[in-house]
């Protein structure tokens, strides 16, 4: 061969090589921007959502059970987490940005049901599947994981009638705390609430305290001041976080004597049960909720069917039939602390019976 017929050669294969490679990566360029393909850019990116970070569940239990729940089934998957800090808006910007990241699936607990209802609905348009979260999501949700709430809320009228012993009469009256409106779990609570507590005692004063402690504190303030410390029976409130600012006000009203309900299983709560300040709270196992929670979400990204894990249907606020996979909520009061929440490890002993609970926990035979 001659070398201008070498020269020509080379030049040929190198364009060859060239156009090859080149070929190569457009096509791993393409899978990575549009995020089809299982190995580029979000799509195996799961978006999970909660509402704020007062209730310490989100934080502490929900958010590293769901985490690691989603690396077991699903090793090159990644979790993008944001928190709403009890902000609607903020929690609908959230979505959007789920979606412009590539996430092609999002868990939420709705901060507000009804309003993340067009998010949601955006998201879905754009083909992202959306698992609701603890709370029932209004819009197109593929799936919802959650307790029976209207149970939820039996448990806790039946722990405060059990509380109130003798003094549970068509003439005592209770105060009702409810959680927030804007979230369709607290309607369903009070539901169950009143299930258990209609005919058998008077809800002589009955207002929403908006989740927050503070908001509870001022309604039992207002609820003393209109029925008289000495008249009051006993207390619903619909989470511990309230419970903490309602016993709070029952203190400073020199109010001991009367139980006071919760839920949530959270440690301040745990400890004023053994302390005596709180009668009762309602432990909704959250490693389930997560798992669960995960395995949809997993199975959802995948393409698999959920039929098996989403075994019931609910109906959402908007309308919409959604598959679902509703919980068994406990009570929990002194008796069965050490075989609930310390038995499933969620607090150790250790945890429970710090110094200043010390002898309450001893009295109560945690110690």
């Amino acid at each position: 061969m001659n070398a201008t017929m070498r020269r020509v050669v080379i030049g040929a294969t190198a364009v060859s090589m060239a156009l090859s490679i080149a070929a190569c990566g457009k096509a791993g360029d393409k899978n990575n921007d549009s995020g089809s393909s299982s190995s580029g850019g979000g799509s195996k990116s799961i978006g999970l959502l909660l509402p704020d970070s007062v209730t310490a569940r989100y934080e502490k239990f929900d958010k590293p059970y769901f985490e690691a729940k989603v690396k077991e089934l699903c090793s090159d998957c990644n979790v993008e987490y944001a928190n709403a800090a009890a902000d609607a808006n903020k929690q609908a910007q959230q979505v959007s940005t789920m979606v412009t990241k590539g996430v092609k699936v999002i868990v939420i607990s709705a901060q507000d049901s009804a309003a993340i209802k067009s998010s949601i609905k955006a998201a879905v348009d754009k083909g992202v599947k959306v698992v609701a979260y603890d709370r029932l999501a209004q819009g197109p949700v593929s799936a919802y994981v959650s307790f029976d709430n209207v149970k939820v809320g039996e448990l806790q009228g039946q722990a405060l009638l059990q509380a109130m012993g003798a003094k549970a009469s068509p003439s005592a009256n209770v105060v009702m705390i409810n959680g927030d409106d804007a979230d369709p779990n607290a309607a369903q609570f009070k539901e169950g609430a009143h299930k258990a507590l209609d005919g058998k005692v008077k809800i002589a004063y009955e207002q929403s305290g908006l989740w927050k402690d503070t908001v509870a504190a001022e309604k039992m303030s207002a609820a003393i001041t209109q029925l008289g410390a000495k008249k009051i029976a006993g207390v619903y409130s619909a989470n511990d976080g309230m419970a903490g600012g309602i016993a709070n006000t029952l203190k400073g009203a020199g109010i001991s004597t009367i139980p006071l309900t919760g839920q949530d299983a959270e440690l301040a709560a745990i400890q004023r049960i053994v302390a005596g300040t709180q009668s009762s709270t309602v432990y909704k196992a959250y490693k389930p909720e997560a798992d669960t929670a995960a395995e949809l979400a997993v199975s959802l990204l995948q393409g698999k069917d959920i039929k098996s894990t989403a075994s019931t249907e609910v109906t959402s606020g908007s309308g919409d039939k959604v598959p679902a996979k509703l919980l068994t909520p406990v009570s929990v009061t002194k008796a069965n602390i050490k075989d609930t929440v310390v038995k499933d490890g969620l607090y150790t002993v250790a945890q429970i019976c710090t110094t200043q609970y010390a002898a309450a926990c001893k009295a109560a035979g945690l110690q």
